[in-house]
């Protein structure tokens, strides 16, 4: 794919987890929020508290990245790097909009162990976040996608080209946003 394809493509998701948000997270009531299947799952709060706690580390890190780069030259072919395309291809859904390969999260971004990332206004905040992450995309536009490098949340070290990095937080993104949906569609989620 063209840079130009990856930016349109997040773009789309992302415009369609902001809708999402509107259409069918934004009116639930306290209960619904906080409801779980069972005790080893997450609320619907629990959900976009985790998301919310990767924008706040990934969010300023694209943002000071695409701002004090000197690669201003943007590419038209990205090529993912070998750990860059397994980590984004480890996020992304299959066709059936399924997880096809589950993970843990890391504890300081899991809500079950930090009970401080669930603040109550954690669904207003995904959608703040994912307004911001629209300009962000804005501005990856004016820059090589292959040449900026990120550093990832579980390690400073480990750099993925900025490409990659977008992929992996916009489809850890979509796929949340399923996990979202999968709680307020199970048969026995509260009604009000």
């Amino acid at each position: 794919m063209t840079s130009r394809e990856i930016l349109i493509e997040l773009r789309s998701i992302t415009e369609r987890n902001i809708d999402l948000v509107r259409q069918r997270f934004s009116n639930l009531t306290d209960q619904q929020k906080s409801w779980k299947k069972d005790v080893n799952s997450w609320s619907v709060l629990e959900v976009f508290a985790h998301l919310n706690a990767y924008a706040m580390y990934y969010h300023p890190v694209f943002s000071k990245r695409i701002e004090t780069t000197r690669y201003r030259e943007p590419k038209d072919n990205f090529i993912s790097s070998p750990l860059g395309k397994s980590a984004w291809k480890s996020m992304k859904l299959g066709n059936a909009k399924n997880v096809k390969r589950k993970m843990k999260s890391p504890k300081s971004f899991n809500p079950t162990f930090e009970s401080t990332l669930v603040n109550g206004q954690d669904i207003e905040g995904f959608e703040k976040d994912q307004l911001e992450l629209l300009n962000i995309l804005t501005q990856a536009e004016e820059v090589n996608l292959r040449k900026v490098k990120v550093p990832i949340s579980i390690s400073k070290i480990i750099r993925l080209r900025l490409g990659d990095a977008l992929q992996f937080v916009i489809y850890h993104n979509e796929r949340h946003m399923q996990q979202a949906i999968n709680i307020i569609e199970n048969k026995s989620f509260p009604k009000n």
